[in-house]
């Protein structure tokens, strides 16, 4: 039986996606794994396979060991949307390059199919992230150093997803205490058993998982690519106010159209 020693203050749901690519915006999930790490130190583990509704190009099944035929007869994700939102309900989120991949591809297939997912009161965790931070290396030599074990089944979502929570788990206990520099050489202690911490360290910064919109350095959301890049999109969208169109109607991540939304009804609201 899993445990963990992570201190919770809701349950952390640890998830890795397996899918037919990496376009945020067209690709779907075929592969969803979730390790739900309860507050008492349980794990409950649910794997599922989904029908993606379009062909699994041959060099993603190379990678991960799907193929159309192992999924032809799987549910999609509609039928199942609403069911991982209920297992998801009051969960903190966690993965290995999740905020810049596995979360934005959820937000997209909930958003897809009209099923209420609101992020905006869970903690983010990428293991990742705390990892390149202090270790820059793959999932697979992060489970080597941290928990001494070689991964088998590497690409299985079941199998990097536990990867990953045993990862985290023992990246916690592993620089509890431990300080670095921060660029301007001053020390601190990036990671603590605490969620809001962890958080803090691995995703605190984004405005769209697509990045497509940053924050620069005075806290200000700016244009993150194109003609605009690093200019306020505040000041974009006074300036060029059919730059909002064109996002809109663009092939662009709805949650990346969301924020952009968000922003501007921000701003022209409190004129």
């Amino acid at each position: 039986m899993l445990n963990h020693q992570l201190k919770l203050r809701k349950p952390l749901a640890v998830f890795d996606l397996e899918t037919t690519g990496v376009n945020v915006v067209k690709d779907r999930i075929v592969e969803i794994s979730i390790a739900k790490a309860n507050i008492d130190g349980t794990v409950t583990v649910k794997t599922r396979r989904v029908n993606p509704e379009m062909p699994i190009p041959l060099e993603s099944s190379l990678v991960h060991g799907i193929y159309d035929e192992d999924v032809k007869d799987e549910p999609t994700f509609k039928q199942i949307a609403k069911s991982m939102a209920q297992f998801l309900e009051g969960c903190d989120l966690a993965g290995f390059n999740s905020n810049r991949f596995d979360v934005p591809i959820l937000v997209e297939e909930f958003l897809r199919n009209e099923v209420d997912f609101d992020i905006k009161n869970r903690r983010l965790i990428d293991a990742q992230r705390i990892f390149h931070l202090m270790e820059p290396r793959t999932l697979s030599a992060a489970y080597k150093f941290y928990c001494k074990k070689e991964l088998i089944d590497a690409h299985s979502a079941e199998a990097d997803t536990i990867a990953t929570l045993e990862v985290l788990n023992e990246q916690v206990k592993y620089y509890e205490g431990v300080t670095i520099k921060d660029s301007k050489g001053v020390a601190f202690e990036p990671v603590k058993n605490d969620m809001d911490v962890l958080h803090e360290i691995t995703a605190s910064k984004l405005v769209d998982f697509a990045q497509r919109m940053a924050f620069n350095k005075d806290g200000i959301e700016v244009i993150n690519f194109g003609k605009h890049a690093g200019k306020p999109v505040v000041q974009v969208l006074k300036e060029e106010p059919s730059y909002y169109d064109w996002m809109m109607k663009g092939d662009f991540p709805m949650d990346t159209k969301r924020k952009l939304t968000e922003i501007k009804l921000r701003a022209f609201n409190n004129k």
